[in-house]
């Protein structure tokens, strides 16, 4: 594809062209270094059992909960174009580390290794991805990110594409350490982008070090989140997402426990739904998504999600089987990835530079990962009271319909807040 047809098929403006294209190819290395690791967590979190899943979910809130203060401090103290790539080098020697663990750890230290692993990819996909559209909020206004998005969401999926790709086709064949390297290799080269990219994004190539205060640290993003109705509101639609997604996490986890025996055969089950996901991802960002945000507006688009989940939770309901389990996973993140995820990320653009990187960073760990621990104890609840995965589903449909709602709420006062800027 020609760069005038890209510039024609997402409406690109002659001096958005190479931002665009670096920040696409870096969401492009960022998300193939998160798909080659992703089966192998989902995998490891399964052979650790079903029901010690709640636990590692504990463990990962409470990680969180540790770390945003060092992030936010460490985030006021240097300049974006300097650390960005820093978080990026960071997760990378991470990636190392694992490798060499893996290598030399003998058979009996196997499983609790799985167990750090799969706590860490959680949290290094949070912060990665989180931290990837903050940088993206930052350097693009309201209206270019309507147009813009699109195409660099595209290379997110492209990179997702190829990542779960290369785990399927290689895992037997060159072992789970191996792919971790590889993994390290992609998130170099993101490092490498950045830095690029930050002389040339126009929020970013002129932005000031950040002053020295308190105001980046855990509780500051708490602050700007709890004095902001609108933020609130963003918090309360990712919190439900976050909500009905660990929902469907754990009946994924039943369903394929149930009816798949072998470790390998898991993890190409977790790779194969990520390569189809990530296909149709690929195509909806093409054709759709600029389409939709701009006929629909950003409260219908977010509108979407909410309501395929109502439909798929029911579904379930009715026959909790693999096919459906896997069909519905498909669309819900395909869908979540081409079209829900880049209109929330444009919920940013109108507002401070304190709360796209602060209250943003509180928001996408501590209130995420809040609906992922909420959703993980009430399924684990629900399964002790003898209620099955058809009741189960059922439960999760009520609220998933006020998600929708919040998303109504949310483009409306988006649309307001930016008319008066």
């Amino acid at each position: 594809m020609t760069t005038a047809a890209i510039k024609k098929l997402f409406n690109i403006k002659d001096q958005e062209l190479v931002p665009s294209l670096l920040s696409a190819l870096l969401f492009f290395l960022i998300l193939c270094g998160y798909y080659i690791l992703r089966p192998l967590r989902e995998e490891m979190g399964l052979n650790g059992g079903v029901r010690n899943l709640p636990w590692l979910y504990l463990a990962n809130l409470g990680i969180m909960l540790a770390l945003a203060p060092i992030f936010g401090a460490v985030a006021t103290r240097w300049a974006r174009r300097t650390f960005v790539p820093a978080v990026y080098l960071f997760f990378m020697s991470n990636m190392v580390l694992f490798f060499i663990a893996m290598k030399l750890t003998p058979d009996t230290g196997q499983l609790m290794l799985g167990r750090v692993f799969y706590v860490w990819v959680s949290v290094y996909n949070m912060w990665a991805v989180s931290l990837f559209w903050a940088f993206m909020a930052d350097g693009f206004g309201l209206e270019s990110s309507k147009r813009l998005f699109g195409l660099i969401a595209v290379g997110g999926s492209l990179g997702a594409v190829l990542g779960s790709t290369i785990t399927s086709l290689f895992v037997e064949a060159v072992g789970r350490p191996n792919l971790i390297l590889v993994s390290a290799v992609f998130m170099l080269a993101a490092s490498l982008v950045i830095t690029q990219l930050g002389k040339r994004l126009p929020g970013t190539a002129t932005q000031p070090h950040a002053q020295k205060s308190d105001r980046g640290h855990f509780w500051s993003g708490m602050s700007e989140f709890l004095r902001s109705p609108y933020l609130l509101s963003i918090g309360a639609y990712l919190f439900l997402f976050s909500l009905s997604s660990t929902f469907l996490y754990f009946q994924q986890a039943e369903i394929v426990d149930a009816a798949v025996s072998s470790r390998e055969a898991k993890a190409k089950i977790f790779a194969n739904i990520d390569v189809w996901v990530n296909v149709m991802t690929f195509f909806i960002q093409i054709f759709l998504t600029g389409r939709l945000i701009s006929r629909l507006g950003v409260g219908g688009v977010l509108l979407i999600l909410p309501a395929l989940t109502v439909v798929g939770f029911i579904g379930l309901s009715i026959a909790p089987v693999l096919p459906i389990l896997v069909a519905f996973q498909i669309l819900r993140r395909a869908t979540n990835y081409a079209l829900s995820r880049p209109a929330r990320e444009t919920l940013f653009t109108i507002v401070s530079r304190d709360q796209k990187y602060k209250a943003k960073s509180f928001i996408d760990t501590f209130v995420y990962r809040g609906g992922d621990m909420l959703g993980a104890s009430a399924f684990a609840a629900l399964g002790g009271l003898g209620m099955g995965l058809s009741g189960i589903a059922l439960v999760a449909v009520p609220p998933a319909i006020l998600w929708g709602l919040f998303g109504i709420f949310l483009g409306k006062k988006q649309t307001q807040q930016g008319d008066i800027k």
